[in-house]
């Protein structure tokens, strides 16, 4: 994939898909690294389904035969000499504590570093196409942070969707506003 957010967007989906009524994404960085984490309380895996995701012959889609997301963005991460882990519980042995967390540690000064992408576009759009699930979305460099959850917003919102045209249009406007500030 050309950006990161597109790997964010990929694995995100995989959580909708799994049933996950949270999810997390946190992008962490520092002068040298970029951590990518994406954490949701869907179904889980199996440790069979652990063992296999990372194959680009394996794949739950009965679409096609194969799903190339995880094996990517672990191909994204480890060019750059980074990696990725993936950790998961699934709902039948941990039924009051499932999901998965997937981590990707990228080092930014090596030639073959993806760039991050229109991580807002990412965002929106899986707000836009999942308006049901409650995502937290957080960007720390140092003490600078972007932060949007839609917990909050669903407060204050008091029964308007979020993915109402003018809900998007002012999640999009704070994201940038916020990153404005991130990136001055």
């Amino acid at each position: 994939m050309k950006e990161l957010s597109l790997n964010i967007l990929d694995i995100t989906e995989n959580s909708t898909k799994a049933k996950a009524e949270f999810i997390s994404i946190e992008i962490v960085e520092d002068e040298d690294t970029l951590r990518i984490t994406i954490t949701d309380n869907g179904t889980g895996m199996t440790e069979e389904t652990l063992s296999s995701v990372a194959n680009p012959f394996y794949t739950t889609r009965t679409t096609r035969k194969v799903g190339m997301g995880i094996p990517l963005f672990r191909m994204a991460a480890e060019m750059t000499g980074g990696n990725l882990t993936i950790t998961s519980k699934h709902f039948s042995e941990h039924p009051d504590a499932h999901g998965t967390t997937v981590s990707a540690l990228l080092y930014k000064n090596h030639i073959d570093f993806t760039p991050l992408g229109d991580v807002i576009s990412t965002v929106t759009t899986l707000i836009q196409g999942h308006p049901d699930v409650n995502f937290l979305f957080t960007h720390k460099r140092g003490d600078l942070f972007v932060s949007l959850d839609t917990r909050e917003l669903r407060a204050v919102l008091e029964g308007v969707p979020l993915d109402t045209f003018e809900v998007l249009c002012w999640i999009k406007g704070n994201l940038e506003e916020q990153y404005l500030e991130f990136n001055k």
